[in-house]
């Protein structure tokens, strides 16, 4: 028999309390757990089943570690819960962030099949599982995006025979934001998952997933808009989670709320901190970084940096931590453009290529645009080295940015070397390229959009009308971003200055 208890009841039922010394009072004790509110019937011992949810919760808030605990406590309790078993692979499955690979890989490979080795559960519980099965097969051989597409297709049917089942229908959603292409200018996907969710928001507002995921689906320029009521309310619904704390941001840095972007990261940052979850933190400390510069206030912009240099043992290997660490150095110096600080850059010790990529574009940068361009030779070749390192490996968004890195650098190398039309040509082939794409969630966007890179070479070269024109542009795919805004000031007064604030 299935049994519906709401994970709403864990505030009271789970959360931790701590009583007075005397024992007559509760006068110390920290806030309720809040996750939100999600009913996922099972056929597990009625005992684990509130448990359960909380995990399925955590796991709508992104919360992938305390998600796994919580879900092998549950299949610790009740050795024939498959669908905990489900769990645990799920939260090895970070669908947005970054595919598993290794004993990640494998352990999930594991879960699942422990899970349909039991031959326990209702038959839609079974279909859960098997959809997840189909991402976890042959992945030592299959491509991460080839089984992400067939477990997007497995949940489909999932959804289509439980049409009324809102975790079908939600877990569905997160498969159709997954697997989006960011080179898909129509958001077909992102779109379908929308329409999917928000007639469910609307009849379950404290879900964590329907209100977390319509902010991942509409975070576009164009779609930004649709995400503004979820991305007020995702923070009031999950509070416990860092997570949900920091999601609104990604609206927020969309339509250029500097100040809500702020105070969403700045939040979050503190609760990460709070919770030890670096990767988290410094998720948080990025965005925050990107709205302060943007805000004009540099000076908080450094103590961000300065924090961040402050901290020990940063995994540059985990991508996460690793970008955000590296893209708040590097926007801190280009965002200023004190090319000094960004010809001396480093690298991270076992950073990605596509994260190692930033670091030799800034020091290209500094160097051709303090004048000395001959020195941008040695990164721009580590740019091609990077370059080829991620088409060997497969294409996709990164392999695209740091083609458009590699175009910018060598733009601006060409630009100090006298080639005004040859860095033109350049430049304008990066901002077309990066045009194409949609950011992955990890990032706030590009340290300095190539769009708005065009902008500023054009002003350079005299080219007002040419200029403002790239400028408008680049505002439309990054509203109040603080170089295109004073670019188009300085394409109107003629004031080259006013385009380096």
């Amino acid at each position: 028999m299935a049994h519906r208890i709401t994970a709403f009841l864990l505030a009271t039922l789970l959360s931790p309390i701590a009583f007075a010394a005397d024992g007559e009072h509760m006068h110390s004790h920290p806030a309720p757990e809040k996750l939100g509110r999600i009913t996922f019937p099972t056929s597990c011992d009625p005992k684990v089943q509130a448990a359960f949810e909380r995990g399925v919760a955590l796991l709508h808030s992104f919360a992938y570690t305390e998600a796994e605990k919580a879900m092998r406590a549950v299949a610790a309790q009740d050795e024939r819960c498959a669908i905990a078993h489900w769990g645990i692979a799920m939260s090895l499955y970070h669908q947005l962030w970054d595919t598993p690979a290794g004993d990640a890989l494998h352990e999930g490979a594991a879960q699942v099949k422990q899970a349909m080795a039991l031959h326990a559960g209702t038959p839609r519980e079974r279909a859960f599982i098997e959809a997840l099965n189909t991402y976890y097969t042959d992945a030592d051989n299959v491509a991460a995006d080839v089984r992400a597409e067939r477990y997007a297709q497995a949940m489909a049917k999932v959804a289509h025979d439980n049409p009324n089942d809102v975790e079908a229908q939600v877990f569905y959603a997160l498969s159709l934001v997954a697997t989006a292409s960011p080179s898909d200018r129509t958001h077909a996907n992102l779109k379908k998952a929308g329409a999917i969710l928000e007639p469910i928001y609307r009849a379950h507002p404290d879900h964590p997933g329907l209100a977390h995921y319509i902010i991942h689906a509409y975070d576009t320029p164009d779609l930004a808009p649709r995400g503004l009521a979820a991305a007020r309310a995702y923070a009031q619904i999950a509070p416990s989670v860092p997570h949900a704390l920091h999601m609104p941001s990604h609206i927020f840095t969309r339509l250029g709320y500097w100040n809500d972007s702020i105070t969403s990261n700045l939040a979050a940052r503190k609760a990460a901190h709070a919770e030890g979850d670096t990767g988290e933190e410094l998720h948080a400390m990025d965005y925050l970084t990107y709205a302060y510069l943007q805000s004009g206030r540099t000076k908080d912009a450094e103590a961000i940096l300065a924090d961040v240099e402050a901290m020990p043992d940063i995994n540059a290997g985990q991508f996460k931590s690793g970008y955000s660490a590296t893209a708040i150095a590097v926007r801190v110096a280009v965002e200023q453009k004190d090319w000094d600080r960004a010809a001396k850059l480093d690298v991270l010790p076992g950073s990605a290529p596509n994260v190692a990529a930033m670091v030799h574009w800034a020091r290209a940068l500094g160097n051709a645009r303090a004048g000395t361009p001959r020195p941008a030779d040695a990164d721009i070749a580590q740019l091609k080295a990077s370059l080829a390192a991620q088409k060997a490996s497969g294409g996709g968004y990164w392999t695209m940015e740091t083609d458009a890195l590699l175009k910018e650098a060598q733009a601006w190398q060409l630009s100090a070397n006298g080639d005004a039309s040859g860095a033109v040509a350049l430049m304008r082939a990066a901002a077309d390229e990066e045009d194409a794409f949609e950011k992955p969630p990890v990032s706030p966007g590009p340290v300095v959009p190539a769009r708005e890179q065009l902008g500023e070479l054009l002003l350079l070269q005299g080219k007002k009308a040419d200029a403002a024109r790239e400028f408008k542009t680049a505002l439309t795919y990054s509203p109040g971003r603080r170089g295109a805004v004073a670019g188009q000031a300085s394409a109107r007064t003629g004031n080259v200055t006013s385009a380096n604030p």
